[in-house]
């Protein structure tokens, strides 16, 4: 995006519809986040980026997708912040950037072949996010 880092920061907050100024940084968000070792960027840390201005940072992180939406961070979190709602915007403006289809239906069994780790519903959440 050709946006200022701030600019792009309410973009997010308007989408997620989250406060990300009321987190208190107690990590029981991502203590609760069944794909914590798969992500480069913890649900806590998305709050205090996205709080912080640093959204073209976790935009262009490749992990992004790994996030199940859940919602077990959104139930842990204290203060009402809803990390996956901010999660997911950011992704929502990472594929607007993108353009196109991501990937398609015939290359899914190539994508659980090569990862039998990966969890289905993460597959289908990517799946419903990258596909146009």
């Amino acid at each position: 995006m050709n946006l200022p880092e701030k600019e792009i920061a309410s973009i997010v907050k308007e989408i997620s519809g989250s406060d990300v100024k009321k987190c208190m940084k107690c990590g029981k968000c991502s203590a609760t986040c069944p794909a914590y070792g798969e992500m480069r960027f913890h649900p806590h840390q998305f709050v205090s980026m996205v709080a912080k201005g640093r959204v073209e940072e976790l935009m262009s992180d490749p992990t992004v997708s790994r996030c199940l939406t859940c919602f077990a961070c959104v139930e842990r979190c204290p203060r009402g912040v809803e990390p996956a709602n901010v999660i997911a915007a950011v992704r929502v403006l990472a594929e607007r950037g993108q353009g196109g289809t991501r990937f398609s239906p015939d290359e899914v069994p190539a994508l659980i072949a090569a990862d039998e780790d990966i969890p289905q519903q993460a597959l289908v959440s990517a799946f419903r996010r990258y596909r146009k």
